[in-house]
């Protein structure tokens, strides 16, 4: 019998515990295809940090390492000069990287460290129970904003500042939530890879990912509302590619 598909060598066999409804693991999908396509899983080191995605280490085929939340970059730097010809990518999403790991990630891009990031933005605190995150849309409800988020404070807009860091060399954001945006986020993540072996800087992939159990929508709903009003607030897009 012809396999038509069959699942991509750069994922373990292990079952994820996503809730259903929620992308990640769709963008592991992307991520370990792309390890695969460029043979370069035996090569690759991950670094998983806290939060919905704190056992990625599971899931990857390749090797992986925990980190303390929001110091992925921190590992994944150590990780990279003690390594230099290992592709190595931080897998962390947006209370991890955009809250308590923000100095990590700007200090990794400054310093201009030859790493790939993988930043999951799903505007909550997944987790742990829906609550703000620094990405939370002014208006969107929260457990800790159950009016809406007050306009007194705005969501970070990582790619947009990522781009204006010397030593990173691509941003783009993406989202998976139709074939033509999953082609468009597939094609960004392996660029991301792609340019480590390069060693100009940092690469930086966001990806707008639905949170249907906090956002207390359905799956449909969910995908919907970040089609029509989150990318309203976080365009899609290339923001940088020097």
């Amino acid at each position: 019998m012809t396999v038509i598909y069959e699942r991509s060598k750069g994922l373990s066999d292990a079952q994820t515990h996503y809730c259903p409804g929620c992308t990640h693991g769709m963008i592991h999908k992307l991520v370990a295809e792309s390890m695969q396509e460029l043979d370069i899983i035996g090569k690759t080191i991950g670094v998983a940090s806290v939060g919905c995605s704190a056992f990625a280490y599971d899931y990857f085929a390749c090797d992986m390492q925990a980190a303390a939340h929001g110091r992925a970059p921190a590992v994944a730097t150590g990780i990279k000069r003690v390594h230099p010809k290992s592709y190595v990518f931080t897998y962390q999403g947006d209370g991890d990287l955009a809250a308590i790991g923000l100095g990590e990630i700007i200090s990794a891009a400054m310093r201009g460290e030859s790493i790939t990031v993988i930043f999951i933005n799903n505007a909550v605190y997944g987790m742990t129970g829906g609550q703000m995150a620094p990405t939370t849309l002014v208006g969107q409800r929260a457990t800790t904003a159950p009016a809406g988020r007050n306009a007194e404070g705005y969501p970070i807009k990582m790619c947009e500042i990522m781009a204006q860091l010397e030593g990173c060399i691509y941003a783009e954001r993406v989202c998976c939530i139709d074939v033509a945006s999953h082609a468009r986020a597939k094609r960004a993540v392996k660029k991301a890879f792609s340019l480590q072996a390069e060693n100009r800087g940092l690469s930086f992939v966001e990806v707008l990912s639905t949170c249907s159990t906090n956002w207390r929508k359905t799956v449909l709903e969910s995908m919907q509302w970040l089609k029509t009003t989150m990318t309203q607030t976080f365009p899609l897009g290339v923001y940088k590619d020097v």
